[in-house]
């Protein structure tokens, strides 16, 4: 995916949506969303997988979506009920192996 970077104002408890236009197809590789609130680590938000099926953050249950276009190879972000606390850098990123290594990631935890 290429880098955008803007900067985008929304009332408390909005609902957002992010694109994010890849260069892959989105039926051979999973597409994962993180984001990074300023300061902070990283947080995994979910993934859509390549072949079906989604998996997600818990502690974002209840509050994202995350769709595909196959046909204009694009990823989707939905996330609702904003609060001051979703205030972050938003990244999509594909990885081919994201559902192994979120399942040893889960498992640690």
């Amino acid at each position: 995916p290429s880098l955008l970077n803007f900067s985008l104002t929304v009332r408390p408890d909005a609902t957002l949506t992010i694109n994010c236009k890849v260069s892959y197809s989105v039926t051979d590789y999973s597409t994962a969303w993180i984001r990074q609130p300023a300061g902070k680590a990283l947080e995994w938000i979910g993934v859509i997988c390549g072949g079906s099926g989604n998996d997600g953050n818990d502690s974002f249950k209840g509050r994202t979506e995350i769709t595909r276009d196959n046909s204009k190879s694009m990823v989707y972000l939905k996330l609702s009920g904003l609060t001051a606390e979703d205030s972050a850098v938003y990244y999509c990123a594909r990885d081919s192996q994201w559902q192994q290594r979120i399942k040893r990631i889960k498992n640690i935890a």
